[in-house]
């Protein structure tokens, strides 16, 4: 039996990237291929005629490959911490559906995704827990979840499309309680410059009622904007369109190779490494 989602609610919101991984595999198969995201939609009760109209233009299919880019790269981070940490704790951080915490799994480390309880409502009945696979229902802002992440062997966070909704001001405060608990792990995450960040939040600080994003956090300058916050931590960052993949394979239009240097240089799309 299918897992129904209505339009217009918060489920659907986890449909739309599950569906721009299935889109981008298809698009650029030596690039990205997730089986497992395949395998999920075909569990959905949803009508994705919308999607499938969409997914013909131009700014959807540069859409797909964005979020494919972001989560290569993020399963490159964590891949490298887990060859010095095989036994880590892999954290998915406001996961939603995605499946990128598991496409890493070398069979040793132990996996947490981590999202508000309406979220794990539906993954826990699409994507049950197995011995190394928890879901832990949470609003970030309580750090109360770190009690429920056993890191003794080390520990790598990872978070895709999560905090451009946040306030800079309970980053900060995120960011500095992990670097206290969570010493010698390592935390990775999609930012961008204001710009980028007014961009994305257009239509949903409109629906929220909301004037200014000024107070959203953003990243132009990694060093200046989060490394004052994180005594003993190293923050780096690479661009996320170009800076793990040169986008040189066939099937990319030139076009998309140009989007993707615009949006890693005048948006500083990037991914941050934090070593705590």
């Amino acid at each position: 039996m299918k897992y129904h989602v209505e339009k217009n609610t918060v489920q659907e919101t986890l449909v739309i990237p599950l569906y721009g991984r299935k889109l981008c595999g298809e698009l650029f198969p030596n690039l990205f291929r997730d089986d497992k995201a395949v395998e999920l939609i075909g569990k959905l009760d949803y009508d994705f005629s919308d999607l499938e109209k969409k997914s013909r233009s131009f700014a959807h299919r540069f859409g797909a490959l964005e979020v494919a880019m972001r989560e290569n790269d993020l399963m490159i981070e964590v891949k490298d911490y887990l060859k010095t940490h095989p036994k880590a704790a892999v954290v998915n951080l406001g996961c939603g559906l995605d499946q990128t915490a598991e496409n890493c799994d070398n069979g040793e480390c132990v996996i947490y995704n981590v999202d508000l309880p309406g979220v794990m409502e539906v993954r826990k009945a699409l994507l049950p827990e197995s011995e190394r696979v928890k879901n832990v229902a949470c609003d970030l802002n309580d750090t109360s979840w770190f009690e429920k992440i056993e890191d003794k062997n080390g520990a790598v966070f990872i978070a895709a499309g999560v905090f451009y909704y946040f306030k800079t001001q309970d980053i900060k405060k995120l960011f500095k309680a992990m670097s206290e608990r969570f010493k010698g792990g390592r935390h990775c995450f999609d930012a961008a410059n204001k710009r980028a960040v007014k961009i994305m939040l257009k239509t949903w600080v409109k629906e929220a009622g909301i004037t200014s994003i000024k107070d959203y956090f953003s990243v132009s300058d990694t060093r200046k904007d989060i490394t004052p916050w994180l005594e003993g931590a190293t923050v780096t960052s690479r661009g996320y369109m170009l800076g793990y993949n040169d986008l040189k394979d066939r099937s990319v239009p030139k076009s998309f190779r140009f989007l993707a240097k615009v949006g890693d240089g005048f948006m500083k799309m990037q991914i941050v490494r934090i070593e705590f």
